[in-house]
């Protein structure tokens, strides 16, 4: 595996602003080419005060408590019209690494961790595109480990030391997704796609049967027909009719 040049920093605003502030070469704005970078840098962070969810989400985080980190990588091999299996690479990486904690630990669609139904990890992606394929990608993952209060009016969080009732090494936990991480981005290199796509949909919250779901139209039931490579969620109607959605543009509700 590809050595990880590591950054700590005690406290920051958002790893992947660090990161991003961190691409570009000092005096020009302009952004550095990924040949001038490692393989991979990590950045982790022991406090974020502005960490970020999809759409502009926030990330609650207690000081000392959690992980909250953002991993550069270079995947020139990734077309940008396939960008989300980056996404669906982290996600199973966390899933793995937290099945060793805890059972049913799924992954919610587009890339969030449950746990039950309840979230104890997310991630917020950002790429920068190079003609058709992707030059830099920023992956920051936010997951709960020993927080046991939460202020934030987030519907569901939980955290390892919620769930198993003791306290648990944050680097180990780290270690874990990396190198899960690492091996999924190898199957990247090698072209097999397919078979990352195969665990993130074997994992997938909700993945058999009809759910509640809601959209601009109101509340219907559904079952989950597939998840393109764009990050598109194909679900299926009780009348077989298969719609398209893009992010936040439907929502799952409890049934």
């Amino acid at each position: 595996m590809e050595s990880i040049s590591r950054i700590n920093i005690p406290t920051v605003d958002s790893t992947n602003l660090f990161v991003r502030e961190m691409l570009k070469e000092e005096g020009t704005g302009q952004v550095m080419s990924a040949a001038s970078l490692p393989g991979f840098t990590l950045v982790v962070a022991d406090d974020q005060t502005r960490g970020r969810g999809q759409q502009g989400n926030s990330w609650e985080t207690e000081k000392g408590k959690n992980l909250t980190f953002s991993l550069l990588c270079h995947p020139s091999f990734v077309k940008a019209s396939r960008q989300f299996v980056l996404s669906q690479c982290m996600a199973v990486a966390v899933r793995e690494a937290l099945s060793a904690y805890v059972g049913h630990v799924e992954v919610k669609w587009p890339n969030d961790i449950y746990v039950g139904d309840d979230k104890i990890s997310g991630t917020l992606i950002e790429c920068d595109l190079q003609g058709k394929s992707i030059s830099n990608c920023i992956i920051g993952v936010g997951i709960n480990v020993n927080q046991t209060l939460f202020r934030s009016d987030a519907p569901n969080p939980t955290s390892l030391k919620l769930l198993t009732g003791n306290e648990q090494d944050r680097e180990e936990v780290l270690a874990s997704v990396l190198n899960h991480f690492q091996q999924f981005y190898a199957l990247l290199k090698e072209g097999k796609d397919a078979e990352v796509k195969q665990l993130y949909m074997k994992h997938l919250y909700r993945r058999e049967g009809f759910h509640r779901y809601s959209d601009v139209r109101g509340e219907f039931w559904a079952a989950i027909e597939d998840v393109e490579p764009t990050g598109h969620l194909l679900l299926r109607f009780e009348n077989e009719q298969v719609v398209r959605y893009e992010f936040k543009e439907v929502k799952q509700l409890k049934d």
